[in-house]
């Protein structure tokens, strides 16, 4: 049975599993990247300092997703003629609409932190709880 999906053509829905938009989602949602997008969108950044922004990222993955996310169109890189060349990341139109999305999701991730680990230890405190 094909789907609206399997014949590529509009209107998408990422819920059918051979829509080609769940690569997007795929791409948004991974950690790195939505982290990498969030950061771009506070401020353009050169490698060295979007490494830093985004702790923990190793330079392999970094490099990676930067280059799918210029492919995609999320990302620019632009080459300035200086001695080394300088480097800079920065968002695209696109980008900066799904990096506002980030940015939310990234305060409500911190200010719901504690009340999910509470939830965390309270489910935890039922589950292990001895049966009488």
């Amino acid at each position: 049975m094909e789907t609206i999906c399997d014949v590529h053509e509009e209107p998408w829905d990422v819920y059918l599993r051979n829509c080609p938009c769940r690569e997007v989602l795929d791409l948004v949602a991974n950690k790195w990247t939505a982290l990498m997008l969030g950061a771009l969108a506070r401020k353009a950044h050169r490698f060295g300092e979007l490494r830093r922004a985004v702790d923990g990222i190793s330079q392999k993955m970094l490099t990676q997703n930067l280059r799918s996310l210029e492919r995609d169109g999320l990302v620019t890189r632009t080459v300035y003629p200086t001695t080394p060349p300088t480097v800079e990341y920065a968002l695209t139109g696109m980008g900066a609409e799904v990096g506002a999305y980030l940015i939310a999701l990234s305060a409500w991730s911190e200010a719901n932190f504690t009340r999910i680990r509470e939830a965390r230890a309270n489910y935890d405190h039922r589950v292990l709880e001895p049966v009488s």
